[in-house]
């Protein structure tokens, strides 16, 4: 299944209240890397900024007057996301902007679009409990270069969670590694080798005698519930 990192920026944090998403990102992932098929847009919200918004992302209305509305991006968005599992870090909030965004457009809300979605955060709380793991926190923890991030950005901070999300992940790597095909030629290409003769020892008189005792000693202590010498004396 094709996965798509996601993230958006918004007038302030309750789309309840009226407020918009003015930046959204996405951006894929393929072969367990960030790739450069990406979808950044920057949008008109037609609405006013709360401060402490802006003062996260630095984006003004001012800025985004002449940026197109959602319902304009939204088929291109959708045809980009389409299909895929999304990657969110706390998805609820961006989950809950783009339902009501998309409600606005009269287009069916993301699940309809998109058929499931991991949280990075909840993902995170449950691998590291007790710590921050807020974006930073996490790019610290696994020595992600953020010195660039001086204000929040929907497409830096999806560039970032791909490589946090990887970081998190890499113990979910197949047997095969991160080699990809050229692990897979190697271990089709070890099926063609000969085959080692295995050397079979069989069990000695003596042997046979000490296992017996074993077990008699063990259905003596355990009150005749030793269920190896049930077993043998069924066989």
């Amino acid at each position: 299944m094709r996965q798509i990192l996601l993230d958006t920026e918004t007038t302030g944090l309750d789309p309840k209240q009226g407020h918009r998403v003015i930046e959204v990102a996405a951006i894929e992932i393929s072969n367990r890397k960030v790739s450069e098929r990406r979808f950044h847009r920057y949008l008109n919200p037609e609405r006013e900024i709360d401060a402490g918004a802006a003062e996260v992302h630095g984006l003004t209305l001012e800025r985004l007057h002449d940026e197109p509305k959602f319902a304009e991006i939204a088929p291109a968005l959708l045809e980009f996301i389409g299909g895929a599992e999304l990657i969110i870090h706390n998805a609820p909030f961006d989950v809950g902007f783009l339902n009501k965004e998309l409600e606005l457009a009269g287009l069916p809300v993301l699940s309809h679009h998109c058929p499931s979605v991991i949280d990075t955060l909840k993902l995170a709380k449950e691998l590291h409990p007790g710590k921050k793991n807020n974006l930073n926190a996490l790019c610290d923890r696994y020595q992600i270069d953020n010195s660039h991030r001086t204000l929040h950005g929907a497409l830096l901070d999806t560039e970032l969670l791909g490589e946090v999300y990887l970081a998190m992940t890499r113990g979910q790597d197949s047997l095969l590694g991160e080699g990809g095909e050229q692990d897979e030629q190697m271990v089709a290409a070890s099926g063609d080798m000969p085959r080692v003769p295995v050397r079979v020892l069989l069990a000695s008189a003596e042997d046979l005698a000490q296992h017996a005792q074993q077990l008699t000693d063990i259905a003596k202590a355990s009150k005749g519930a030793c269920l190896w010498q049930q077993l043998e004396t069924q066989a």
